[in-house]
């Protein structure tokens, strides 16, 4: 994800030109002039946070695992916080467990994102409100109860795309996301009761017990590695009968995968055993891709589940 350092100056004009140009030429696919460049950047700013994250990124390029695991190294202990998703990328070359994703990372990330993020969607054909509001269809037709929800939770809400999908049939919905500024753009919708700038399973952790009778994340849950406390709190939080819709990523082998686009993918043995932990009556599992990458569709599952007692 060549481009996504901070906008941080190393003090020293002459080396944050060499660092937008080691950025431009990583873009344009020329790795060794950009390694080259960030070598002498990093050596003259040895304390410059995006030097050694785009000194990483470059080596990787190149096909230098060591090289780049040694950048990224250097890029984590200048950033504790893990602002850059660094800890993602050692775990992508093998040098450690794949972690829980930063909070850092993710506010990050979306926060730089933010004022292009429905039109970047369009162009990935994203699908998941429908996904999300096809399943609860769906479900409620299975259970013969009608289309409709009195309170709900829109976990990961971004600028609530899922929220304007559904919001006809809720009565009133609270949302969360890591961004402020994708909770800014939410608010201008007009959609939602409350709108909290924070961790989603902490938020649900907050919550009264069975206060809500529908919890709902479209393209978040890509975000998690171990669905385990998010599924629980989620339980916890709806009432009996109340239902759980998400979209997820998922892929041909067992458990839980970081993919190279640094997101999460999860099993459907694995998504099915996270339910029944979590005390979850799965209504229904379905194989469909919300988005696509390079024009190819990425495997995903949209899924409803029910807390029965």
């Amino acid at each position: 994800m060549a481009g996504a350092p901070l906008l941080l100056s190393s003090g020293d004009p002459t080396l944050d030109r060499r660092v937008d140009w080691a950025r431009a030429l990583l873009a344009e696919g020329n790795a060794a002039d950009a390694a080259a460049l960030l070598d002498e950047v990093t050596l003259r700013a040895p304390g410059f946070l995006p030097g050694w994250f785009l000194l990483g990124e470059a080596r990787e390029a190149l096909g230098d695992a060591a090289g780049a695991g040694d950048a990224y190294a250097r890029a984590r202990t200048l950033d504790p916080q893990d602002r850059l998703g660094v800890a993602l990328r050692l775990a992508r070359l093998g040098r450690e467990e794949p972690p829980e994703m930063s909070a850092a990372y993710v506010r990050t990330l979306f926060d730089q994102y933010a004022g292009r993020f429905d039109q970047a969607l369009e162009r990935l054909d994203y699908r998941g409100p429908e996904l999300i509001h096809g399943a609860l269809a769906a479900a409620c037709a299975g259970l013969g109860r009608s289309f409709a929800f009195a309170r709900a939770h829109d976990l990961g809400c971004g600028t609530g795309l899922v929220g304007v999908r559904l919001a006809d049939h809720v009565g009133g919905m609270d949302g969360v996301d890591l961004s402020p500024n994708m909770i800014a753009l939410a608010r201008e919708r007009g959609l939602y009761d409350r709108l909290v700038a924070g961790d989603m399973v902490e938020y649900l952790a907050a919550l009264p017990a069975r206060e809500a009778d529908l919890v709902f994340a479209g393209d978040a849950f890509c975000y998690l590695g171990d669905l385990g406390p998010v599924l629980a709190e989620s339980r916890r939080v709806l009432e009996g009968g109340g239902l759980l819709a998400f979209t997820a990523e998922t892929h041909a082998g067992d458990g839980i995968l970081l993919r190279d686009t640094l997101r999460y993918a999860h099993a459907e043995d694995y998504v099915r055993q996270a339910l029944e932990a979590a005390g979850l009556a799965l209504l229904s599992c379905d194989t469909a891709s919300t988005r696509t990458e390079k024009g190819v569709p990425v495997p995903g599952l949209v899924v409803a589940a029910m807390r029965e007692g």
